[in-house]
């Protein structure tokens, strides 16, 4: 008998089961990269992939991350320009977040909140939360995703209706392409044709109206404040035709996410509201990606202007370190959802206490270390001046839109103009992956490239992302032979 096996043997349980946990950790990590992917493609789907492709190809295997570096299974170091999916606003490897993790699992690892219960971890998130929202929001219930608070809203605005004796108000208005996750009924509620032609059985009484998108469909005589009106009108006429009493609610994203980083021109958050408001409308601010610091206030609404009825949140709320989504519910429609009887609406998780224990230790640290403080008056502008004076006058980037720590970058054959490549979809996948072989993540959505970087991020490590989206951009444009 080994030496090893006598250890695991005769050991006490606890030495035991570390040493077997240790044993498997190390076969784990002595796998080589072509072994990772073989068991990847043999095992795995991944979400919005080609898969035959990827196979072939091979997945990018990250082991490792600290800060806003990435490590892959061939020892690159990457910079994530993108927060992992919008969501690591605190930056990877931090010990405090994996401490309540930790303490959480030891002393209640999980209990329901169904029931009549409830638990500290809960409890406490939704104080904090009610300090850090603005007044008007002082419930949150919980879920396990983006995708999720999207269904959530709906059913709460659904019911908030009908317990004012409204229940016609069925309705929902949103717009094209903006993105509200992949359940049927974020999809359903989604703008983007792709994942509406693989979903054969939407969700009813969903309509949308056009995106604010200056650069992409604005005419050339119209300006930015007068396209902003009349795209944001188009739910005035929606609302008309579909008559006001059977619309229950709008929603959109502060700036468009995964659309591109669209950011609507000035006039558009303020008519989107008076237009609410006229017609006894619900005005719901999607925060899954805006929310906890990205555009340097606590929610991006706040940075727009305007004041919804509901929020829904998840990504930054635990930076990513464990799923947990939520809505933010104003006053007025939690006093009625708490009396008028049971809300029938909840998920087996919904308030994890280790997730909830984990949100607390990451709004904590971003409220505590002023991480959103610092994106609104230092590293966000820094960001923002730097990307304009390397892009503003470049042979294919035709606008930079963004504000805090996202911004979107356009690809254009010609940017004075505003004209388009024929090939958009290709060009931003030109782009991203040369942004792959320089080991630095940037998104490709169509023909706008995509940065969300962690907001703990460093002027200096502003910079490298910097250069290096300029050399891919750089190198695109060569490819294209525009130069």
């Amino acid at each position: 008998m080994s030496l090893t096996t006598e250890t695991a043997v005769f050991a006490p349980p606890a030495q035991a089961a570390n040493a077997q946990q240790q044993r498997a950790e190390s076969s784990r990590n002595a796998r080589s990269t072509a072994e990772y992917r073989a068991l990847d493609a043999a095992h795995h789907i991944h979400p919005f992939s080609d898969m035959g492709t990827l196979n072939r190809n091979g997945s990018r295997v990250i082991v490792k991350a600290e800060g806003v570096y990435l490590w892959d299974s061939d020892g690159n170091r990457i910079i994530d320009g993108m927060a992992g999916l919008w969501c690591v606003n605190a930056g990877y490897g931090r010990k405090e977040l994996a401490d309540a993790a930790y303490r959480q699992m030891h002393d209640l690892s999980f209990y329901n909140t169904f029931f009549k219960t409830t638990h500290p971890p809960v409890i406490e998130l939704s104080a904090l939360l009610a300090e850090l929202t603005p007044a008007p929001f002082n419930h949150f219930f919980y879920c396990n995703s983006g995708s999720e608070s999207i269904d959530t809203m709906l059913r709460i605005a659904h019911r908030y209706w009908a317990t004012q004796d409204k229940a016609s108000k069925k309705y929902v208005i949103s717009r094209k392409n903006g993105y509200h996750g992949s359940t049927i009924a974020g999809a359903t509620l989604g703008g983007m044709d792709y994942m509406h032609e693989q979903m054969p059985s939407p969700v009813p009484n969903i309509v949308h109206i056009e995106q604010p998108y200056f650069f992409g469909e604005a005419a050339a005589d119209v300006t930015p404040d007068a396209f902003g009106l009349e795209r944001a009108r188009q739910l005035e006429a929606k609302i008309l035709e579909l008559g006001a009493e059977n619309v229950a609610a709008f929603i959109g994203e502060p700036f468009q996410g995964a659309g591109g980083v669209i950011f609507p021109p000035s006039s558009y958050w303020p008519e989107i509201q008076r237009i609410c408001r006229q017609y006894d409308v619900l005005l719901v601010a999607d925060e899954v990606i805006g929310g906890f610091g990205r555009t340097g206030e606590w929610f991006a609404h706040q940075h727009f202007g305007f004041e919804p009825d509901l929020i829904t949140l998840a990504k930054g709320l635990t930076s990513g370190y464990v799923p947990m989504g939520a809505v933010g519910i104003h006053d007025r429609i939690a006093s009625a959802l708490i009396e008028n009887g049971e809300f029938n609406h909840g998920m087996t998780y919904s308030g994890h206490p280790v997730a909830a224990a984990v949100a607390i230790a990451n709004l904590t640290l971003l409220r505590d270390e002023q991480i959103v403080e610092r994106v609104k008056h230092d590293t966000g502008p820094y960001f923002q001046r730097l990307l304009r004076d390397t892009f503003d006058h470049h042979p294919i980037v035709g606008e930079v839109a963004g504000t805090g720590l996202v911004a979107g970058l356009q690809l254009a054959r010609n940017p004075r103009t505003r004209q388009r490549f024929e090939n958009g979809a290709e060009v931003g996948t030109i782009c991203r992956d040369f942004c792959f072989n320089g080991h630095l993540i940037m998104r490709a959505t169509g023909d706008r490239m995509l940065l969300s970087p962690p907001l703990v991020i460093t002027k200096s490590e502003i910079d490298e992302i910097v250069e290096k989206a300029e050399r891919a951009i750089d190198a695109t444009a060569q490819q294209l032979e525009v130069c």
